[in-house]
């Protein structure tokens, strides 16, 4: 009895040793198994680093790594890379190709499926993105922003304010659409008034003829009760430049013409105009932005005449999703109806909720 048992203990050892064996050795296989599968950077000094290649843009290199979360890599310093996972990469010139990335010899070999492999050379490179991130740039994004305010005692008022911006932009176009909007009442001794009562909108659509030439299209809505304007429908078009075009800074240029209908309560007005503007965004820091547009229509149906559209917001990004976002819009002519005051500034203030694949602040 006494040599069963030993017997029985032995045989439990070694079963335990080849248990942790084959553990250990599983182990190993996955984690070699993981490393050789992750993208890989080599730098000029010799460092090697690991992890999932997200975008690149010809000055830089974004890998994610689990160790060190995004890491941004200067371009010039990187010696060579490679991905395990297909990559869509634009050279300034040409087509984009999509596969797998080998980088030697300052060139890019990308292994397609259709068309075997295609070599890029490292300083022709426009861009480089993942499948996800290359989902996502060709996606729609934007911002939904609201603002309420009320008083309740020996007067009573409502202010509400909402405001939405989305876009998609690609490598050659971009198309866009926004609208803002207050409604304000009050109420004192038992009358009750509206105060305010104003909605902007507009769609356009942007396509790049050359890396700064650019033609463009747009529709734009405006309704202000208290300028008796029921709607104001202008539809347009023309040629724009991009001045500056960098990560941080947008300033374009533009002009065109336009057809303006205007139904007032009283009267129905419809012109030609010309069309002069500019446009101007700049991100400040990771966390602040502004952006501003402004557009002069002169009238060419009444000479002296014209219309002035003005849009300026400044943003601060609290997180991905929430940012505070302070809004001015005014609308100015120089022929209002029935002796009304021409010019009505809308400024809303707020929180901005971040939908789809936004493009920044």
């Amino acid at each position: 009895m006494q040599f069963s048992n030993s017997a029985l203990w032995v045989a439990l050892c070694e079963r335990s040793i080849v248990f942790a064996r084959a553990s250990f050795v599983i182990l190993c296989i996955s984690l070699v198994s993981t490393f050789v599968k992750a993208d890989q950077v080599i730098l000029k000094n010799g460092d090697r680093l690991s992890g999932t290649i997200t975008t690149a843009d010809g000055k830089s290199l974004n890998l994610k790594t689990d160790y060190a979360g995004d890491v941004s890599i200067k371009w010039d310093a990187i010696q060579s890379f490679s991905s395990d996972q297909p990559l869509y990469v634009t050279p300034k010139t040409g087509a984009m190709v999509v596969g797998t990335v080998t980088s030697s010899d300052g060139n890019l070999e990308v292994a397609t499926k259709d068309a075997g492999t295609v070599t890029v050379d490292k300083v022709a490179v426009k861009n480089v993105r993942s499948e996800s991130e290359q989902r996502a740039y060709g996606a729609w994004g934007g911002f939904l922003d609201s603002g309420l305010s009320l008083a309740r005692g020996n007067a009573d008022t409502t202010n509400f304010t909402l405001g939405a911006t989305a876009s998609q932009i690609t490598e050659k176009s971009k198309a866009s659409a926004f609208i803002n909007s207050i409604y304000s009442t009050g109420t004192t001794n038992g009358v009750s008034l509206t105060t305010a009562s104003a909605t902007h909108a507009g769609l356009r659509y942007d396509f790049n003829l050359t890396a700064k030439t650019f033609v463009f299209v747009f529709s734009d809505f405006d309704h202000d009760r208290f300028q008796q304007l029921d709607l104001r429908n202008v539809i347009g078009g023309g040629l724009g430049y991009h001045l500056v075009k960098t990560d941080a800074t947008n300033f374009d240029i533009f002009g065109g013409g336009s057809f303006n209908q205007e139904y007032f309560t009283t009267l129905t007005r419809r012109t030609g105009e010309a069309l002069v503007g500019e446009s101007f965004d700049h991100k400040l820091s990771a966390a602040f932005s502004i952006n501003e547009r402004l557009e002069f229509y002169p009238d060419l149906s009444s000479l002296g005449d014209y219309r002035v559209v003005f849009d300026t917001a400044a943003i601060t990004k609290i997180n991905k999703v929430l940012s505070w976002e302070i809004h001015a819009s005014d609308r100015y002519i120089t022929d209002p109806v029935n002796g009304l005051k021409g010019n009505d500034l809308l400024l809303t203030t707020g929180v901005r909720f971040a939908f789809g694949a936004n493009k920044g602040l």
